[in-house]
């Protein structure tokens, strides 16, 4: 226990947390738009299904962290582009793809409208098939945050026997994984319910789908995009959007002001 209770592990905990909490948001935008599609009453049931499975896979992952880090060595070469592709890389390509194509899926369904919902099933069918695609990109998000958390935390050494405390390491990322699922089961409600009042903002969390999306695919090529500059470009598109859905209300309280 004194292995845990120190500052070094607290600051890499409280690092970790943060770390996973921004890496989780665009899987909480993902979970909400799609559980966005079921009965008002099964929304919040699919947003937590949502988010525990994320939770028990990103354990997992790190449980079987040999495997997740056997994932980044070379399979095979491409021959035009003479790049080596690991399992890591098939992985966040075959993602990054599914990723742009549903999110441009969408934002055409929002511009032009579709008659999908005729055909799409209902009751447990679609409530599964909702759970199905969430699990599909819980993999990749979780694939990412697993690996760069291994990649932050430093494994310190037994003072006795000079060997590496990878139990410490591990645990300490369990338990931000936890403390980061916790807070986005208590906010993601909120953004949800949020994202469904303003269409915009809607297209706007699409948006910002289609990018990750894009970036993924870049990663799988070996093209690494910093992901402050992501982050970055994302805030500044919030809070633009922010501002004129501020205006708007502003503009629609004039009006009702000036007919009373």
């Amino acid at each position: 226990m004194e292995y845990l209770l120190t500052g070094e592990n607290a600051a890499a905990l409280l690092t970790l947390t943060a770390l996973e909490i921004v890496l989780g948001i665009d899987n909480i935008v993902f979970i909400a738009i799609l559980a966005g599609k079921l009965e008002p009453a099964k929304r919040d049931r699919a947003r937590s299904v949502g988010l525990l499975l994320a939770m028990f896979m990103r354990i997992g992952l790190l449980l079987a962290i040999s495997w997740v880090m056997g994932l980044t060595t070379p399979l095979f070469t491409l021959p035009i582009m003479g790049q080596a592709v690991s399992g890591r890389d098939l992985i966040l390509i075959v993602g990054g793809g599914f990723l742009i194509a549903k999110a441009t899926h969408e934002i055409h369904d929002k511009l032009e409208g579709s008659h999908e919902t005729l055909h799409q099933p209902r009751g447990s069918s679609r409530f599964a098939s909702v759970i199905v695609q969430i699990i599909a990109m819980d993999i990749i998000f979780s694939l990412d945050s697993v690996i760069t958390a291994v990649g932050m935390v430093k494994v310190a050494n037994d003072p006795v026997t000079g060997e590496p405390m990878r139990w410490v390491a591990i645990g300490i990322m369990i338990v931000a994984i936890m403390v980061s699922i916790a807070v986005m089961l208590a906010f993601s409600g909120a953004i949800a319910r949020f994202i469904e009042r303003h269409p915009t903002m809607k297209v706007l969390a699409l948006s910002f789908l289609l990018m990750i999306g894009m970036v993924l695919v870049a990663e799988g090529f070996e093209q690494h995009v910093p992901k402050g500059y992501i982050y970055s470009a994302m805030l500044f598109s919030l809070l633009v959007e922010l501002l004129n859905l501020r205006m708007r209300a502003a503009a629609e309280g004039k009006v009702q002001a000036t007919r009373v």
